[in-house]
């Protein structure tokens, strides 16, 4: 007689996840439309008039992307009063470490003191921190880390044409970071995110790696459609704000902040009047002053709306970010 089939014991997490903390870093040389206008045919006001955007950060050689992220890292496991040896997993949302393996992920968290952890890199582009802070309360939840270290780090200035009138003006760099843990009250909200493969080529590296090495062609920087990404922010974008207000059973009137990606002023604002949010919800404009950081602008945003008193903690936030691919992700938040 055969023995009944065993069945495999699962894991078991927290009833939910929130925020316990956040960090960023900024790098220390601060880059002005008049610098970006020496290469460009262009002017400060046309840059302001078109993104928002009047400064922006760019590494140094001493501020690699493993740097800024460890820094950033360690704020926001120095804000959550968190030991780096508590850190279950380590996820980094990044398309500017320039080695296709090992990950980021795993040399931060070396550096961080994370021991063992898991660690990978995640490639979502401006969308990566809300692709991450997504896996990590579902990794919370489920049992399989009790904290994950959530890292968006960009050296985007290492892919930007200095003499591309459409783009040069636009990226920065820098790093921001949360920490994702237990809570016995709901902190994330259900992610509404997907993809959009259609247009894929509306932003891109210009050539592939190999292509670049087998054809010898010039550096690969990151080329864009700009006002076909405007319109597509602006149209499809609304709906996915929308619709994680809805999934998380909150209105705008509930918001205490709305933390997008930092992509264009322009894309904010008309953002702001398609979801109607009301006046007295605070809204992340970090990037006047840091730029475009992909992955790494809204937990920027979100440091620096904190600190600034901006935004309160404990309160509600609506986090959305968009990006190449076309990919996208928003969720509601509680702020730590």
């Amino acid at each position: 007689m055969s023995q009944p089939r065993k069945t495999i014991a699962t894991s078991s997490g927290s009833p939910h996840a929130r925020i316990l903390g956040v960090g960023g870093y900024r790098p220390t040389r601060v880059v002005t439309n008049e610098e970006i206008c020496a290469t460009i045919d262009s002017t400060d006001q046309w840059i302001r008039d078109r993104s928002g955007i009047v400064t922006r950060h760019w590494a140094g050689p001493d501020e690699s992307l493993v740097d800024m992220a460890v820094a950033a890292g360690g704020k926001a496991l120095a804000h959550a009063g968190v030991s780096p040896d508590e850190v279950g997993a380590v996820l980094v949302a990044t398309v500017t470490h320039f080695l296709q393996t090992p990950s980021a992920a795993v040399e931060i968290g070396h550096r961080l003191g994370t021991g063992r952890a898991p660690a990978m890199d995640l490639s979502a582009a401006c969308a990566g921190f809300s692709y991450g802070v997504s896996l990590a309360s579902d990794m919370v939840r489920a049992g399989s880390a009790r904290t994950v270290l959530v890292i968006g780090a960009e050296r985007l200035s290492d892919l930007t044409d200095r003499h591309d009138r459409g783009t040069a003006f636009l990226f920065g760099d820098g790093a921001g970071a949360v920490l994702v843990g237990p809570s016995s009250t709901p902190g994330i909200g259900p992610t509404i995110w997907g993809s959009d493969g259609s247009a894929y080529d509306t932003i891109r590296q210009r050539d592939s790696w190999k292509d670049v090495m087998e054809s010898r062609l010039p550096w690969p920087n990151l080329v864009m459609e700009g006002p076909r990404v405007f319109r597509w922010a602006v149209w499809e974008m609304a709906p996915v704000v929308s619709a994680a207000l809805e999934a998380a059973g909150i209105t705008a009137e509930d918001l205490d902040a709305f933390i997008p990606h930092q992509a264009n002023m322009r894309i904010i604002d008309s953002l702001i009047k398609a979801i109607k949010l009301p006046p007295h919800v605070p809204v992340a404009r970090d990037i006047a002053e840091t730029g475009n950081t992909s992955a790494a602008s809204i937990p920027l945003a979100m440091e620096r709306m904190l600190a600034t008193g901006e935004a309160p903690s404990g309160g509600l936030a609506l986090i959305m970010g968009f990006g190449a691919g076309l990919v996208y992700g928003a969720q509601v938040v509680t702020l730590p």
